[in-house]
């Protein structure tokens, strides 16, 4: 983000020109400390099907960092006649692409294990020697697994879901669960490794079953988030669980007036921001341009994410608008 705060044809606000700083800090810290885990994991990876599934699912995690940084460089541009609309969606083309790419992958990752776990595939876990001492490989995983599991859990995982809100970023908040999510795929690993240790092979080929499982999971619940919001759904909160409370606010704010007799919204979610028809039944015939202005600029002063206002007097409202009630 630019030292401005632009953000296609707005200034973002001090506290959102902090959060979303602080936001491509933490999203570069995640790219560095999970390619390091990626070479650390490499190097004791071993026959594991379970350490290989969670190492390829460590490199997965790298698509929702590059996502969000990548369409940062978009959404910040001002409109233009060939983009009217600014290019807010770039946001949630990142947050598609990421879901999909899990999803496909992990598909891929659950079809292999179980094959493998079906076939009746036996892993095999050799020994290294270090410092002139034979160390089985098993607790060298153990180790760098409960290590690397650290990051995303206790440092960056919070830290995204507390900028999420703040920016009302839904790539971001996918990101931070996920990565608050990773100690399932550290405990799979380890009891799959533990279970060769201790003879029962299977263990390993269920563990890789269980952490392809995840991927899917979150490649599925990400991909339908990100598709919906494109097919322009009435616009949600940040995790998507409750239609966003500011259409209420917009159209309670729009009764408030003295000229408006009722009054209902259409808010499309673009991203991080949002556009607004306000549709607003008059009580008298007569609406002035002032008057018009006067009401879409008080409902971008509601609050940041208003980008853009339309508003439409009109002698009934939409079936489809939003009456706030």
């Amino acid at each position: 983000m630019n030292d401005t705060g632009q953000f296609g044809r707005i200034t973002l606000p001090p506290e959102q020109q902090r959060a979303i700083r602080s936001a491509v800090k933490w999203e570069i810290f995640t790219i560095v400390y999970t390619s390091i885990t990626i070479a650390v994991i490499a190097l004791v990876v071993g026959n594991s099907q379970a350490m290989r599934t969670a190492w390829i699912e460590d490199m997965l995690s790298l698509i929702p960092q590059i996502a969000f940084l990548t369409a940062l460089i978009f959404v910040r541009r001002r409109p233009t006649l060939k983009h009217p609309y600014g290019l807010h969606r770039a946001m949630g083309i990142g947050h598609l692409v990421a879901g999909v790419a899990l999803l496909a992958v992990g598909l891929n990752l659950a079809f292999e294990s179980a094959v493998g776990l079906v076939a009746g595939e036996h892993p095999t876990i050799g020994t290294v020697v270090l410092w002139g001492h034979t160390i089985w490989l098993g607790w060298l995983m153990v180790i760098v697994m409960a290590v690397v599991i650290i990051g995303p859990v206790f440092f960056y995982g919070p830290a995204k879901s507390k900028l999420a809100p703040v920016l009302h970023n839904k790539l971001l908040y996918a990101d931070a669960d996920m990565a608050k999510a990773d100690w399932q795929t550290t405990v799979a690993s380890i009891v799959g490794v533990l279970g060769v240790g201790a003879g029962v092979w299977w263990l390993d080929g269920a563990a890789a079953v269980f952490i392809s499982l995840g991927i899917i999971w979150d490649g599925f619940r990400n991909t339908r988030a990100a598709i919906v919001d494109l097919m322009d759904q009435r616009a949600r909160t940040y995790d998507s669980k409750k239609p966003h409370p500011l259409a209420a606010d917009i159209a309670a704010y729009l009764r408030d007036l003295p000229w408006v007799s009722d009054a209902a919204v259409r808010m499309r979610d673009q991203g991080q921001v949002f556009h607004i028809e306000a549709f607003v039944v008059p009580r008298r015939r007569k609406v002035t341009v002032h008057e018009l202005t006067e009401t879409a600029e008080g409902i971008a002063a509601l609050d940041w994410k208003v980008q853009d206002v339309v508003i439409v007097p009109a002698e009934r409202l939409p079936d489809e608008a939003d009456t706030g009630r």
